[in-house]
């Protein structure tokens, strides 16, 4: 009984909260555009920022913006960093919390930086609102806070290159390059209480049924010359992307189209991107803890395995090269399964219309319509296995860890300010992936 009256006076307090804090002509743009910004900024980034370290770029930026717009606004629990007496345009507090994060991540674009905020300022008429200075604290706050993270280090950790036993990953052809930003097993957390707190299971033994099954499945469906059905080469082209920037264009298409409110608006972009972070980095772990081979090396040396069921190919490729790191869990299917289930907490549904668009190099269609946010989740797992760079199980354990990523960050932060239902610090939470 406790529970369901504290149930409602939470939900009565939320639309409460909501309805006093809305603000005549109030809308979402800067935080659309400066996620916008900040994409550009880690594309554009020398030495690049790429794969799942952007993921802390963007939670970087979106955990600054969420405490500037929210010290104004007050509808949600600072994340980081609390501003009392704020005020000001959560407009101009937005732009310049992106802009100040963005300037320490990629000094080397300062110049550029600079001269954005300067115009974006003027065309919004924001150059003296007092919101630029609480920006500007919610970013140092972030900035400080991030310092010692982990994070990109310098110098870098020694080269790791993994085993030569059966099931043990070692670097992959053409480049047999050591394991990328290592590194980032280790970072630490941005909402979790270690990076591996949600930890896969070990993957299935390279004689188990489950492993020699995906293994056929990836060997038939994953090389460069595999006969797959034209809808499964659609859906291999279209997720041949970057994972981080594209979650991120598909969350700024539905905040445009759905989310009207700077306040609701911050607070989807952190929630997403604090759990995409912590995804990659949970994922990180899982890759550095179990150090499982690639596909390419399973099949290639599939006749010493020690399992009499999977057959080797020398020869055999996959349909796009594979990363440097292990194979489980998978980076994409972590990011994936956290953005994926932070829009369905947000929105309160699974069930949601929306259209993703690629960036994918390869020629065909630029976007797919989804009808559920797991739709979406589910064809990146198909498509990581069509591409031969993951086994099944690598995809659907990352999904997992994924989503319960998401969905502890969506239950301990960034909550209405009048929810008082303390359940912050209890258990870590389980969720099953059975999809295979």
């Amino acid at each position: 009984m406790t529970t369901l009256r504290t149930t409602a006076v939470s939900i009565v307090c939320l639309y409460l909260c909501r309805a006093g804090a809305a603000h005549a002509g109030d809308d979402a743009d800067a935080v659309v555009d400066w996620n916008a910004i900040t994409e550009q900024a880690v594309l554009a980034a020398v030495p690049p920022h790429v794969g799942a370290p952007t993921t802390l770029d963007y939670a970087m930026v979106h955990a600054a913006v969420y405490d500037a717009v929210q010290a104004i606004e007050g509808d949600f629990e600072p994340f980081l960093v609390d501003i009392p007496g704020a005020y000001g345009s959560p407009q101009a507090a937005a732009a310049a919390a992106a802009h100040d994060v963005l300037v320490q991540l990629f000094p080397a674009q300062a110049a550029s930086l600079d001269a954005t905020y300067a115009d974006y300022l003027a065309s919004h008429d924001l150059e003296d609102d007092p919101g630029l200075a609480v920006g500007q604290e919610a970013a140092a706050g972030v900035i400080a806070n991030r310092a010692d993270d982990g994070s990109f280090p310098e110098p870098p950790p020694p080269p790791f290159i993994g085993g030569t036993g059966p099931g043990v990953w070692r670097p992959t052809p053409p480049a047999s390059a050591p394991m990328a930003a290592e590194w980032l097993a280790t970072v630490r957390p941005f909402t979790l209480i270690d990076p591996d707190q949600f930890r896969a299971r070990p993957p299935p033994a390279v004689t188990s049924d489950r492993y020699t099954r995906h293994y056929k499945e990836v060997k038939r469906l994953g090389s460069i010359d595999s006969v797959r059905t034209p809808e499964q080469q659609a859906v291999a082209n279209f997720w041949a992307l970057n994972f981080g920037v594209q979650w991120n264009l598909a969350l700024r298409d539905i905040a445009t189209a759905h989310v009207h409110r700077i306040s609701d608006s911050s607070r989807l972009f952190a929630l997403a991107n604090l759990a995409a972070a912590d995804a990659a980095i949970t994922s990180w772990d899982s890759k550095r803890h179990f150090v499982f081979w690639r596909p390419i090396t399973a099949i290639q040396e599939g006749d010493s395995d020690g399992n009499p069921r999977t057959h080797g190919d020398a020869g055999w490729l996959p349909m796009l090269t594979t990363p440097p790191y292990p194979d489980y869990t998978s980076g994409a299917n972590n990011v994936g399964g956290a953005m994926s289930r932070s829009l369905a907490l947000f929105f309160g549904t699974d069930r949601f219309r929306f259209t993703f668009t690629t960036d994918s190099a390869i020629p065909g269609p630029r976007t797919r319509t989804f009808e559920r946010f797991s739709d979406a989740a589910q064809e990146l797992v198909d498509a990581r296995v069509y591409h031969g760079v993951h086994f099944r199980f690598a995809d659907t354990a990352a999904r997992t860890q994924g989503r319960r990523v998401a969905s502890w960050v969506f239950k301990h932060y960034l909550r209405p300010v009048c929810d008082h239902d303390d359940d912050r610090h209890d258990a870590r939470g389980e969720e099953v992936d059975h999809a295979e």
